[in-house]
């Protein structure tokens, strides 16, 4: 048979389908010699690293029939990647796949063909959630089917009902004017090839389909979540966000961003109650304490530079201090701490810091943070238990009765929140530092545990990464207690803050019970706030704060909540101020960040990754 006669390329993925693919391959050519002439068409077994009888049969039948092909791989290219590689061996300029379930009724396949071969369409695909087809979909495949196929079209703009129906096909033209750009190379292949198409103007045929289920179908948490969900957000952002990103679009995000974190502060922080607070207090005094809270930050992006050292990558303490100032900024009004996925796209643009690298600073940052104002708290309730238990018993009391009246729900629920977050830190620690000292491959293995789809080798690489470079700070003991160092300090900045404005509202204590107090109520209060019930925690800060000042000083409830009011202002004042100066005069926010590649090209010398 002559390549220049093949007209039409059938490409059948196929991985382990021992058990199927002889039926396949010959119903496959029933199905096209019944509207084909003869020679001009072909069945190619793209098989996929198959570790069964499959390459074999591909071959036995590859012998035995001259219209069907052996594409074989030695390693899994993922669904979309084999096809890729088979489309391109292929010899006809009418590429088709089709899944080799046969799921699809094969009385459709002459559509398929003929669509593209009569050159009406650049791209066919069959559907099954058009109202015209029948298609038997139980709960567990449908439902999930529909929220992609919904996600895919509210979110990459797409017109089609059915992007995930193994039966398409494609012009030579419109494959090789789309593959290029195509990035997938599993099973979000041909929904991005379909989008792209679109995006691109072809001509995209859906009709619909019978269509009925083979064999069973599970959730994969790597490959629907992990696998499709992300490779969604990748094209949004390619598609929607990124062709409007500059300098001037950039900004405009920054002051946004500053704008909403700003009027979130004052919505969950009454201006109204914050001034009637400081009418009570000394201003100078509260004053001072905004000045001590800003020096915490230039020791922040200390630590955040000595964490990044260690894992290779050079960055000046202003331009960290600078980002971290505008991550928590977007704190104050993100949930969950989405402001620091601010900062790790920040230094992903602006100093070449991988994603995985920047969260896994980001995670050991984190864990110091806790790790310190755990151990703060838990030293004071230790020395108190020592020296004045009957403080003990106070706070015991305060806790299991009536303190703050209204309030005290909440000041419970945030104290039961610091007791978790604290307990969770110490076994966070525990857990980085054991397998730091760990042999690699443990990680690899509870992915693969939790699942068997091609995205696992992606997925286990990226999560191998991330906890490679969490360990590399874990294992390096001089580095670990420098930047424990660092925290301890950080944290010890943000108590003086508050006894500042302790102290500016006349609170009169001897200095032991004042220090206590202090140390206490802030290192709590702060753990207390790590649950995103609101911007920045606000709420949960005063709760737990108040009950703690109360349980175990003379101090009113009324005088403890004005005080926790404001040393929490005063804090988040710092930040957003911190925030805008960054964004205007370190040019750290969404103003260069944005810019991504560009920016990295003006900046190779401090952005180049230290090596030994």
């Amino acid at each position: 048979m002559s390549d220049r006669q093949i007209e039409v390329s059938v490409v059948l993925p196929a991985y382990n389908e021992e058990d199927t693919i002889e039926h396949t391959v010959r119903t496959t050519r029933d199905a096209l010699g019944a509207f084909l002439p003869a020679g001009s068409y072909e069945v190619v077994v793209a098989e996929d690293g198959c570790d069964d009888r499959t390459p074999e049969i591909a071959d036995e039948l590859a012998a035995a029939f001259d219209d069907v092909r052996h594409f074989h791989s030695d390693e899994r290219l993922g669904r979309g990647g084999a096809l890729d590689a088979a489309f391109e061996a292929a010899h006809g300029d009418v590429l088709v796949y089709f899944d080799t379930d046969l799921a699809t009724d094969m009385r459709h396949l002459e559509h398929l063909v003929e669509s593209v071969r009569s050159g009406e369409y650049d791209v066919a695909t069959g559907s099954r959630w058009m109202s015209e087809n029948v298609a038997d979909r139980p709960a567990k495949r449908g439902v999930p089917s529909r929220g992609f196929n919904l996600a895919a079209r509210l979110f990459l703009g797409s017109d089609l009902r059915d992007h995930q129906c193994g039966f398409k096909a494609f012009s030579r033209r419109a494959f090789e004017t789309l593959e290029p750009d195509v990035e997938d190379d599993h099973w979000f292949w041909d929904t991005e090839m379909l989008v792209r198409a679109q995006r691109r103007g072809l001509r995209v045929h859906e009709f619909p389909v019978d269509w009925e289920p083979k064999g069973d179908s599970k959730v994969d948490l790597v490959r629907d979540v992990f696998g499709m969900g992300s490779q969604v957000v990748r094209c949004w952002w390619e598609f929607s966000v990124a062709p409007y990103v500059n300098r001037r679009t950039g900004a405009l995000a920054g002051i946004a961003l500053t704008l909403v974190a700003l009027g979130l502060m004052l919505f969950y922080l009454d201006p109204s109650s914050v001034l009637a607070a400081m009418a009570d207090a000394d201003p100078a005094l509260v004053a001072l304490g905004a000045a001590v809270y800003a020096l915490s930050w230039p020791l922040r992006g200390l630590r955040y530079r000595d964490i990044l050292s260690e894992l290779g990558y050079r960055a000046d303490v202003g331009f960290l201090t600078g980002a971290v100032f505008v991550s928590q900024t977007g704190n104050l009004v993100f949930p969950m701490r989405g402001g620091d996925f601010i900062r790790a796209y920040v230094v992903k643009a602006r100093r070449r810091v991988p994603y995985t690298s920047g969260f896994a600073s980001l995670a050991v940052e984190r864990v110091f943070d806790l790790l310190t104002i755990t151990l703060l708290a838990g030293s004071v309730l230790l020395g108190l238990a020592a020296f004045a238990p009957e403080q003990v018993a106070a706070i015991l009391g305060a806790v299991s009765g009536d303190a703050l009246g209204a309030d005290q729900r909440s000041a419970e629920t945030a104290l039961a929140v610091a007791g978790l977050v604290g307990a969770l830190a110490i076994a966070a620690v525990v857990v980085i530092v054991a397998s730091a000292r760990m042999e690699g491959g443990y990680v690899r293995r509870v992915v693969e545990w939790a699942s068997d789809d091609g995205y696992v080798e992606l997925v286990a690489g990226v999560v191998e990464s991330f906890v490679a470079d969490v360990q590399t700070v874990a294992a390096d003991g001089p580095a670990f207690a420098r930047v424990g160092a660092t925290s301890v300090l950080v944290w010890v900045i943000d108590v003086v803050t508050a006894l500042c404005v302790l102290v500016a509202f006349g609170v009169d204590l001897p200095l032991w019970t004042l220090l206590a107090t202090g140390f206490f109520a802030v290192s709590v209060g702060n753990l207390a706030k790590v649950l995103p019930l609101s911007p920045g925690g606000i709420g949960l800060y005063e709760g737990a704060f108040t009950l703690l000042v109360v349980a175990l000083t003379p101090v009113t409830a009324p005088a403890a909540l004005a005080v926790a009011i404001v040393d929490h202002a005063v804090k988040n004042v710092v930040t957003v101020a911190g925030g805008v100066v960054s964004m205007l005069t370190l040019n750290v926010s969404l103003t260069e960040a944005v810019e991504g590649a560009g920016a990295d090209a003006v900046e190779t010398e401090t952005e180049t990754r230290t090596t030994d």
